[in-house]
């Protein structure tokens, strides 16, 4: 595609970077999800996930989807992607992104 982007996702257990050609890292974050414990609705993530560690209520759960170098929790990380990709802005039909 002629607009397309390309971005580069680098799951690291601690950290998330997403890097866009000709622009360099465009985010990094904490690998790190909050979700309710009930719904399994996700309520935040990144950096805001990492600073609920330790101080939710009970029907918080605050994961890191990546242990070991490797995906614990699928659900978590899908959630976790989607919300870096989006907030990225990239919107329009011309401009879906090819991840690598």
């Amino acid at each position: 595609m002629l607009f397309s982007k390309d971005i580069g996702i680098d799951l690291g257990t601690a950290n998330v970077l997403i890097y866009e050609k000709g622009k360099g890292i465009v985010l990094e974050e904490p690998s790190v999800v909050s979700m309710d414990a009930q719904t399994g609705r996700m309520i935040a993530a990144g950096e805001e996930a990492r600073q609920m560690l330790g101080r939710t209520p009970g029907k918080i759960e605050v994961v890191r989807p990546m242990k070991d170098g490797v995906i614990a929790d699928i659900a978590a990380t899908e959630m976790m992607l989607k919300h870096f990709i989006n907030s990225l802005n990239i919107k329009g039909m011309l401009s879906q992104p090819r991840i690598m």
